[in-house]
């Protein structure tokens, strides 16, 4: 009897399904027989195709970051003398002390004209106030742009055409930066380590030298500017009407607020940093700023409560006033709008002189100026600083940039939140139900690459077919007097060798003669703890608990630390961590420098003091020397000849050749013969030795025992350097 029809058709998808799991099974099979022998090789694959990725994000990133020569012409890069170019530089018509310069000229320094100009235009994470408004403020009692070439020269800022990672045409330094959705104007690096000589006509633009800038003057009227602009109705609409046209506010009242906000922090800042010392050019108290600066931004409620309660209960200011300058509650850590708040508050309730008094109980007057150090050799160095302050090793780098990019008005949002993180857990915080968040604008992967591009910055070169040739027998004879006067300090070594380390030798201040000023300050200045109260600093002996009071250089060291040790605050989550790691590993292991005692004759850390070996100050090799006028730390003596001059003293005669001890400064104007700037004849800034901080005397040695010709023959030397 013939089977079913249905039984038939139940039979094939019985005998269907079995070829189908034998398929299954076969595949499956070959499958894991293909991964097991295989899977090594698709990992392999994978990591090559990440690395590869990398490789090609990285080089991608680097030809945009490095595409910009200055120049209009395509081929610039590639010519033989390309580095030459003028990589943007621009020329003023009118100088204020009778400068000239027509053309702009480059020495080799081991950079091309791109990584100059990376260097100008790379963002730290400074935030001196809203870019537009930058752009479109005028300088005080004119309708000239603040920001024109010739204002900003009379700075001593360097000017510059528009290029192509710097359209608006900013001086040197100065930059946009971006953060949390809004554009500031910001200080570089280049600000204040980028120089310029003239000498007959030539502009000689020197990549790592000593600024000739006055920050002071130009933070100044920059104040004054915008306080001009808010309180004149002309100047206001002017100024609103130009910020608008930008397209990056959306009312004139958010313009008007803007205006408001950094109008009292810029003139607050001011205040605070103000100094019985003048500045003028080529100067700054850079450290005292830093310092006042991590005052200003752990300083906690509880603190400053005491502060007012302690005037009161003294007579310095009523009790009534002490309460109403913190008239609402506030949390652990002061915001920014809180900050600016209480500021108002002062300024409005209390009388002129109790605000002085107030800003003395908190702050630290930064009355030590000294000369922008210059930047060649700096990654090679063991320690930096005048005062030696800054080891290089491990995250060293890092952590020194960081504190100077605080200086320089980054944006710290600081403040509390619950639970722990890894960042608070590696700054030393430990397990608590909250922690201090030191989030801030500080670009800190920016630093990195900065300081490993200063790895292959050179020192300039004397400029023999610009500047009148060296005297080769003077040389030769310089060269004994050095190794007999100068060598024990300033070791030589050749700034070309990629493998060159350089030992700072540190002199205490007795040995040094110099003035002592900024060695004292940067040692005993202390302040109020706030946020950081009760943290653990390492210093020279070991850790330091932070009382109430402690150090300023204990409160820096912590607090860039933190900063570090946290992820950038405007970024993705993903992008956040692996940048902080990325930063944090490649800074430490590519650091070739390690942990060494310092050198020289000098008084070491105790347990008593943990911060004495502090006073004292570093010799470095002087390789590029003839370059960085004026000389001593604190720009006390206008020529290299006047520095072989011994200071005049009480007892000395009238007729011999001293020191100057009241000079002229600003001009750029370069005199070869005495290896200096141009002191006299013009009016500048007066460089007067007598007041607090410029003393002209120590660095003595041979002074008085060397003849006028073999100062010139040691001079001779110091040129070749």
């Amino acid at each position: 009897m013939p089977e079913p029809a249905e039984s038939k058709i139940e039979s094939k998808g019985r005998e269907l399904k079995v070829d189908v799991l034998v398929g299954e099974s076969r595949i499956a099979g070959s499958a894991k027989r293909f991964f097991k022998k295989k899977w090594y090789k698709l990992v392999l694959y994978l990591l090559l195709f990440l690395v590869a990725i990398a490789l090609i994000n990285s080089t991608v990133a680097r030809i945009y970051d490095y595409w910009d020569v200055g120049s209009d012409s395509w081929f610039a890069r590639f010519k033989g003398d390309g580095w030459q170019y003028q990589r943007g530089a621009a020329t003023v018509a009118q100088d204020p002390f009778g400068d000239k310069f027509s053309s702009v000229r480059y020495l080799w320094q081991g950079w091309e004209p791109a990584d100059s100009l990376w260097f100008y235009n790379t963002t730290q994470g400074s935030d001196l106030l809203p870019y537009d408004f930058f752009l479109a403020l005028e300088k005080p009692g004119t309708t000239e742009p603040f920001r024109s070439n010739e204002n900003m020269n009379y700075y001593r800022y360097l000017p510059q055409k528009a290029t192509r990672s710097n359209p608006d045409g900013l001086p040197v330094g100065f930059v946009k930066d971006s953060y949390r959705d809004k554009d500031y104007l910001g200080f570089t690096c280049a600000a204040c380590h980028t120089s310029q000589l003239n000498y007959n006509g030539i502009g000689i633009r020197i990549d790592g030298g000593p600024s000739g800038a006055d920050m002071d003057s130009f933070l100044s009227d920059l104040a004054k500017g915008l306080r001009d602009t808010k309180e004149n109705v002309v100047s206001r609409a002017r100024f609103v009407k130009k910020v608008l046209e930008r397209g990056n506010y959306n009312s004139e009242s958010d313009v008007i607020s803007d205006l408001d906000t950094f109008s009292q922090r810029i003139t607050a800042y001011q205040v605070i940093n103000s100094s019985t010392t003048p500045y003028g050019y080529s100067r700054l108290d850079a450290f005292g700023r830093i310092y006042n600066r991590v005052l200003e931004h752990i300083l906690n409620e509880r603190q400053l409560r005491q502060v007012l309660e302690d005037m009161a209960s003294s007579g310095k200011l009523t009790r009534e006033e002490a309460d109403a300058v913190l008239s609402q509650k506030v949390g652990a850590v002061l915001s920014g709008k809180q900050r600016d708040h209480i500021v108002a508050r002062v300024a409005q309730l209390l009388p002129r002189h109790v605000q002085f008094e107030l800003r003395d109980e908190i702050f630290n007057s930064p009355n030590a100026p000294v000369s922008y150090p210059y930047l060649w050799d700096i990654p090679q160095h063991d320690y930096v600083q005048w005062n030696g302050i800054a080891a290089n090793a491990g995250l060293g780098p890092i952590g020194r940039n960081a504190g100077e990019a605080i200086g320089v008005f980054a944006t710290l949002d600081w403040s509390e939140e619950p639970g722990v993180s890894l960042a608070s857990f590696i700054s030393g915080q430990g397990l608590k139900a909250s922690h201090i968040s030191f989030r801030s604008s500080i670009n800190v992967h920016n630093l990195r690459r900065i300081e490993d591009k200063l790895r292959s910055l050179q020192s300039p070169r004397w400029p023999e077919d610009v500047l009148p040739k060296i005297d080769p027998d003077r040389r030769a004879r310089g060269a004994a007097l050095f190794d007999h006067y100068c060598a024990s300090c300033h070791a030589e070594i050749d700034p070309a060798d990629p493998h060159r380390r350089i030992v700072a030798h540190m002199s205490r201040l007795k040995d040094a003669g110099t003035d002592p000023a900024m060695a004292e300050n940067g040692a005993n200045y202390s302040g109020l703890t706030g946020i950081l109260r009760n943290q653990y600093v390492g210093a020279g002996p070991g850790d330091v608990l932070i009382d109430e009071r402690a150090p300023v250089a204990a409160l820096l060291t912590k607090a860039t630390l933190n900063v570090v040790a946290t992820p950038a605050g405007d970024k993705n989550f993903v992008r956040r961590g692996l940048d902080w790691a990325d930063d944090l590993l490649s800074a430490f292991f590519s650091n070739e420098i390690k942990a060494s005692m310092k050198n020289g004759n000098y008084d070491s850390d105790t347990t008593a003091n943990p911060y004495q070996s502090l006073l004292a100050y570093k010799a470095r090799s002087l390789n590029g020397i003839w370059a960085t006028a004026p000389y001593l730390h604190n720009g006390s003596v206008p020529t290299l000849y006047d520095l072989l001059l011994p200071k005049k003293g009480p007892g000395d005669p009238d007729q011999g050749e001293y020191r100057p001890d009241k000079f002229q400064v600003g001009s750029r104007e370069f005199e070869p013969d005495k290896v200096g700037l141009k002191s006299s004849g013009y009016e500048g800034f007066t460089f007067d030795t007598s007041r607090k901080g410029n003393s002209n005397a120590g660095h003595d040695y041979g002074t008085k025992e060397l003849t006028r010709e073999q100062r010139l023959d040691l001079l001779e030397y110091l040129k070749s350097l």
